[in-house]
């Protein structure tokens, strides 16, 4: 968000405010409200009120976070064996097996704990050879997605930082993400997704309360693709 428009912002902003000045969906602004993120309360009305102060302060954290420390993977990456360093071909070496591939790699997109779990024990019972990296907000996620190149990327439609419907259609139109498959996952209906129809054409949804039946079947479609 550029400084003019941090200025434009009232004092006591409403999350449309804050929603059109971070480029987000009022659902997520009301998500970070409740997490604690954003400091605001409640008028006579019901309607949330949220200090201008509390908006820079989460803008700062943010947009001051080092790429590198915000992209770092849950587990190591394999390092590709270098070409400079590669011991030339001999008679001795002749029966010594390839070096090994870079495993699978899916990254998950997503801010409940509890579906963490649930897609590291999917992934763990299914896909024993992938390695998955979990990023809890959308910033760190488009980082994340930028350093490891998944072969997968599962995002949710709702999340703090970038709107998770607009990370999808950042991640869709970059050259740099065209070899990894999306899959979205989210707890809205098929009715309550609807708003978010210009990020999702064309890609697979899986509703959150049949991920264990949907997730596996699909993502091992995704994997053999992308392979």
């Amino acid at each position: 968000m550029e400084k003019d428009l941090l200025n434009a912002l009232p004092e006591e902003c409403s999350t449309r405010d804050v929603a059109q000045a971070l480029g987000l969906a009022v659902r997520s602004v009301q998500l970070m409200v409740d997490r604690g993120e954003l400091q605001a309360w409640k008028t006579p009305g019901g309607h949330r009120r949220i200090t201008r102060a509390s908006v820079q302060q989460w803008l700062e954290h943010h947009q001051g976070r080092p790429a590198s420390a915000a992209a770092a993977p849950s587990q190591p990456p394999a390092q590709p064996l270098s070409t400079a360093s590669a011991p030339k071909p001999s008679s001795a070496s002749e029966g010594a097996p390839p070096p090994a591939q870079r495993r699978p790699r899916v990254l998950l997109i997503e801010d409940s704990a509890h579906f963490q779990n649930l897609v590291r024990l999917l992934m763990a019972h299914n896909f024993p050879h992938v390695d998955l990296h979990v990023a809890e907000d959308g910033f760190v996620g488009l980082a994340m997605a930028g350093e490891l190149q998944p072969d997968v990327l599962l995002v949710d439609i709702l999340l703090p930082g970038i709107d998770g419907a607009t990370l999808i259609a950042r991640l869709r139109s970059h050259p740099q993400f065209q070899r990894s498959r999306l899959i979205v996952v989210t707890s809205l209906d098929e009715a309550q997704r609807g708003v978010y129809a210009f990020a999702l054409t064309g890609l697979p949804v899986v509703h959150k309360p049949q991920m264990v039946q949907e997730l596996p079947p699909l993502l091992k479609a995704c994997l053999d693709s992308a392979g």
